[in-house]
């Protein structure tokens, strides 16, 4: 590759890691002042956060890794010249829910980012049903509470934006990640039904469902993934399409796999994804 071409190949990737300045302006005129992302001292809710920054929106970040949090808090206020709040908090608690949304009452709160979440995976029955318990209250439970909450205040206001991570796995079941799947699909489900029932209300609702990333999921999940996604590759895509869709598969991988499916019946799906997810938690399962 010649020193021109070299040269271009950047510029190009640059504009696709990053959002262009007519889509910052954008961003910051409908979505701002300030702008709630749970889940954000890594991975997708991490890249958001930072995209939302260079946009010039004001951040509160919510996380349970404080230390991960107040760095990228002071990062984000040096470089782009924001306030940022930085706020520790276990979402699988529910009392930590509602002290969290008694501390946002005087933020003039125009996008809300639920990002947090995790997953685990491997057989429905060896299940440890406290961990399943915990993942069904960040993932389900507390994206209600807060959703709610953050949508009558939106409503009220007359614009804002909501932003559900959902998943590539929440269109149909899961063998061997069964649960994590299904609060997936709670999430997906409910992100397209309030869509339509806030638009009179002009708050922009988005599920994105991304296909495997990159972004410590694997860890906590217990999982062997090959071809992922960058966290960046899908923050940017779900950004864009805030305001312009209901629905969002971000990066080239997550529009492939979706692709691939989208004859086969729901049964088959299933089978096929059975054989997916068994491959990558093999290694739990040989004694």
């Amino acid at each position: 590759m010649g020193r021109n071409s070299f040269v271009v190949f950047l510029n190009t990737m640059k504009k696709i890691m990053n959002l262009s300045k007519r889509e910052q302006a954008r961003i910051a005129k409908s979505y701002g002042p300030w702008a709630l992302v749970t889940g954000a001292s890594s991975g997708i809710g991490r890249a958001i956060a930072i995209q939302l920054a260079e946009s010039g929106l004001d951040l509160i970040l919510v996380a349970r890794r404080s230390a991960l949090l107040e760095t990228l808090g002071k990062e984000l206020e040096a470089s782009c010249g924001i306030e940022v709040r930085c706020i520790e908090a276990d979402l699988a608690d529910r009392a930590t829910v509602y002290d969290l949304m008694d501390q946002l009452k005087t933020y003039e709160i125009g996008l809300f980012v639920g990002a947090a979440g995790f997953g685990t995976s491997g057989a429905f029955i060896e299940a440890k049903l406290e961990e399943e318990l915990n993942m069904l209250a960040v993932n389900c439970e507390t994206i209600l509470v807060m959703t709610h909450y953050l949508a009558n205040r939106m409503a009220d206001r007359g614009r804002g934006g909501i932003i559900l991570l959902a998943s590539l796995v929440g269109f149909q079941g899961v063998p061997y990640a069964a649960h994590y799947a299904a609060t997936k699909a709670y999430v997906q489900s409910l992100g397209e039904a309030i869509a339509v029932e806030l638009k009179e209300k002009n708050v922009d609702v988005l599920s994105a469902a991304p296909g495997p990333v990159n972004s410590g999921f694997a860890d906590r999940a217990n999982m062997q993934m090959g071809n992922v996604l960058s966290p960046q590759q899908v923050a940017v895509p779900i950004l864009k399409a805030l305001g312009r869709k209901h629905t969002v598969l971000p990066g080239g991988l997550t529009k492939l796999l979706v692709g691939s499916l989208r004859t086969v019946p729901r049964w088959a799906k299933v089978r096929i994804m059975s054989k997916v997810m068994g491959g990558m938690t093999q290694h739990q399962r040989v004694s």
